[in-house]
């Protein structure tokens, strides 16, 4: 039964216009707009059909941040060390500049109590979120061939040490997203790693 539910044509209509007025209302308004009143008003769907698709407003909101965030970058796979963390910190750094939506995220998630809650829609979407946005890194310098070049090392802080900077420059207002920083970035993370060997 739950699965013939599922598949209702109607059931699809209604809890895509859910998230797409919640989506509008997000992009326009920012977390504070989404509120059940105003996803009800603007989508048309009653208010009784709304809590048959979401249990809450957070889960609401966690739904219409997973549909809103854009997708992470692939790890390059080929060409040298350098070039292929060049090129994915510079994708990144773009990513985090052009879509506001990924630190609305970040800072959404950091702030929620829910978070806690590892069986909430919220901690799932923060989860998903996470390992989007760290698998290319780790895909990188989990490699068998970087270890060798780099010797033994932390992924998680060789993590934090590249998307820190890009990250913090964006949070305290510094619009610095070119290649450029991420050309030094990398170059200053190689050479302290070289150097720890």
């Amino acid at each position: 039964m739950a699965e013939q539910e599922s598949e209702d044509p109607r059931k699809i209509r209604s809890r895509n216009r859910l998230l797409d007025a919640a989506a509008e209302l997000l992009l326009s308004g920012g977390i504070e707009a989404v509120t059940i009143d105003a996803v009800v008003r603007t989508s048309k769907v009653a208010r009784t059909t709304l809590y048959r698709h979401f249990d809450s407003s957070t889960q609401l909101l966690a739904a219409t941040f997973d549909r809103l965030l854009p997708p992470p970058a692939a790890a390059p796979t080929t060409g040298p060390l350098r070039t292929r963390l060049i090129e994915l910190l510079y994708h990144q750094a773009t990513l985090i500049s052009q879509a506001p939506m990924q630190l609305t995220t970040l800072a959404w998630l950091a702030l929620s109590p829910e978070v806690a809650d590892q069986g909430s829609a919220l901690a799932a979407l923060r989860h998903r979120f996470i390992e989007q946005h760290r698998a290319p890194f780790e895909e990188v310098l989990a490699n068998p061939d970087t270890a060798a070049q780099l010797g033994d090392y932390d992924t998680e802080l060789a993590l934090l040490q590249l998307v820190g900077p890009i990250l913090t420059a964006k949070l305290v207002g510094f619009e610095r997203d070119d290649r450029a920083d991420c050309v030094r970035i990398v170059d200053d993370f190689l050479a302290a790693r070289r150097a720890g060997r």
